[in-house]
C-alpha cells in the first residue's frame, strides 16, 4: 500500500466512547472528531486500532445508540477518499458489518502487516498477545465463539446492552491504574510479543494499543509503539514516509510517554 506524496498516516486507539458516562464520553468524542477534522487534508490512511467504543454489539437492525458524531465525521472522511481502518479491541471485538457497509471502513480481527514508504508496518490492538494474561485468552475464545454471540444477540437489546455497559464498566474499575506504569521490558507482555515475532519476520514499526500507557520502545533497529489512550493521554503516531512519531495532541503531555531507545 503506497501513500500518496506528501500525505501522512496516522494512528490513534482507545477512545472508549461511552465511558465512564455520557457527559465525558461526549466531552472526548467532540476532542476526537475535532483532531480528525484537523488532520484530514494531510492524512492518507487512519488507523483506529481498538476499543473506540467501550462497548459494541451489532444486533440484526440494531447498534448502540449514540457516537453519531464520530460515526459521521468517519463517513465523511471515507467519502473524501481518506481510507480509514479499524481493528477490534477487547471491548468491541463484536463488530459484524456495520463499519463496513455504513462507512466503507475495512475491520481487522487479528494483527495485520502493511507497508508504507518501503517501511514494514505490523498494526493489532494488542489484547491476548505475548505471555500470561491467560484468564482474558480464554475469555476471548468464549466471546469469539459465533455460537455465544448468538446467544448473546437473542436477548432484547435493552437487557443485552445493559448486561455488557455493566461488565465493560466494572472491568474498567477493576483494572484501576495498573496500566498507568511501564512493568520493565521483562514484564510488558507486548514487548515480549514483539521480540518473539521480530525472530521470524522483520518489521521496522510494530504498533498496538490496549495497553493505554503511550510507549516508545526500540528492539533492535525496530521500534514498538504502545499508542496510550484518548482518555489521559490524548496521544497518536504519525508516519510521514521517513519516520514515526508518537505524541500527544496536548505537548505538556509528552513528558509521560515511555521512550526507550535502545
Amino acid at each position: 500500500m503506497n501513500t500518496e506524496q506528501a500525505k501522512k498516516v496516522y494512528f490513534l486507539s482507545d477512545f472508549h466512547l461511552g465511558a465512564p458516562d455520557a457527559a465525558s464520553s461526549r466531552k472526548r468524542e467532540k476532542l476526537i472528531v475535532d483532531f480528525l477534522q484537523e488532520i484530514r487534508n494531510e492524512a492518507s490512511d487512519i488507523f483506529i486500532v481498538g476499543d473506540m467504543f467501550d462497548f459494541w454489539y451489532e444486533y440484526h437492525t440494531v447498534v448502540p445508540k449514540g457516537y453519531v458524531r464520530l460515526l459521521g465525521k468517519l463517513a465523511e472522511l471515507t467519502d473524501a477518499g481518506i481510507r480509514v481502518h479499524f481493528f477490534v479491541g477487547n471491548h468491541d471485538m463484536w463488530m459484524k458489518d456495520y463499519l463496513q457497509t455504513e462507512l466503507n471502513i475495512p475491520v481487522y480481527f487479528e494483527p495485520r502487516a502493511f507497508s508504507f514508504g518501503g517501511k514494514q508496518f505490523l498494526i493489532g490492538h494488542g489484547d491476548g498477545l505475548g505471555p500470561g494474561d491467560h484468564g482474558y485468552k480464554m475469555l476471548k475464545k468464549v466471546f469469539r465463539n459465533p455460537v455465544c454471540q448468538w446467544l448473546f444477540g437473542i436477548l432484547p437489546p435493552y437487557i443485552g446492552v445493559g448486561l455488557a455497559n455493566y461488565l465493560s464498566r466494572k472491568s474498567r474499575k477493576a483494572t484501576g491504574s495498573q496500566e498507568e506504569h511501564f512493568h520493565g521490558e521483562d514484564k510488558e507482555w507486548l514487548i515480549i510479543y514483539c521480540k518473539e515475532t521480530l525472530l521470524r519476520q522483520r518489521y521496522d514499526f510494530l504498533v498496538f494499543g490496549h495497553r493505554h500507557l503511550p510507549i516508545d520502545f526500540s528492539i533492535g533497529d525496530s521500534r514498538y509503539i504502545n499508542l496510550g489512550d484518548w482518555i489521559q493521554y490524548f496521544t497518536y503516531a504519525v508516519f510521514d514516509g521517513q519516520q514515526l512519531i508518537l505524541q500527544s495532541r496536548y505537548p505538556e503531555l509528552d513528558k509521560k510517554i515511555v521512550r526507550h531507545n535502545g
